[in-house]
C-alpha cells in the first residue's frame, strides 16, 4: 500500500477539471484544490453518525467529523470514492447512495471541491484501518449544538452540515 503522502491526487481547477496529477504531500504543502468525498450516515432513529479522526491524520488530527470520506483517487468517480471510504473507515458496503450535493471549501490548510452523499444504517461498524478512533450517534435536532461544543472539521461544518436533510434551521 502506498503511504498517504505519496498517493496520487488530481489537482483540479475551479470547475473540477484536472490540471495535473500530483502527490498528496504536494496537495497539502501547496494547498492545491482537489476533490474530496463525504458520506453522512443516518440511523433509522434519525441520528447522525459522528466520528473522531486519528491523531496521525495530515489535517485536523483528533477532530470530530460529521461524515466519513476523504480525498478522491485519480480518475475515481464520486460514488466509487464514497463507497471506498465507507469500506475503509467503517467497514461497510453501500449500494445505494443519496447524492446530497456539492460544495467548495477553502482555508489556509485545505482547498477542496466536495461532494456529499448519505446512506442509512445502524451498524455494526468496523474501525479497522485506524483512521476513525471513535464513533457516536447525535440526534439530528441536537447536531448544531453538538458541533458548537467541540472541535469539528471545518470543511464538514461549512459544506456537509448545510446539506444534511431534516436538519432544523440555525437559531437566529
Amino acid at each position: 500500500m502506498t503511504p498517504p503522502a505519496q498517493q496520487l491526487v488530481e489537482w483540479v481547477d475551479e470547475d473540477g477539471r484536472v490540471r495535473a496529477i500530483v502527490t498528496r504531500a504536494r496537495v497539502r504543502a501547496e494547498n492545491l484544490l482537489h476533490r474530496s468525498v463525504f458520506v453522512v450516515v443516518r440511523s433509522t432513529r434519525g441520528e447522525i453518525l459522528v466520528h473522531r479522526r486519528a491523531e496521525w491524520k495530515d489535517v485536523w488530527p483528533g477532530y470530530w467529523d460529521l461524515a466519513v470520506g476523504g480525498v478522491v483517487s485519480v480518475g475515481e468517480p464520486w460514488p466509487a470514492a464514497a463507497r471506498r471510504e465507507l469500506a475503509e473507515e467503517l467497514g461497510i458496503e453501500a449500494l445505494d447512495l443519496d447524492d446530497l450535493g456539492s460544495f467548495r471549501y477553502g482555508d489556509p490548510q485545505v482547498k477542496e471541491l466536495g461532494r456529499v452523499f448519505a446512506i442509512g444504517g445502524d451498524g455494526p461498524f468496523r474501525l479497522e484501518d485506524g483512521e476513525v478512533t471513535a464513533v457516536d450517534w447525535v440526534p439530528i435536532e441536537r447536531l448544531r449544538s453538538w458541533v458548537d461544543a467541540r472541535a469539528v472539521c471545518p470543511d464538514s461544518v461549512a459544506g456537509v452540515l448545510p446539506l444534511i436533510p431534516g436538519l432544523p434551521p440555525a437559531a437566529s
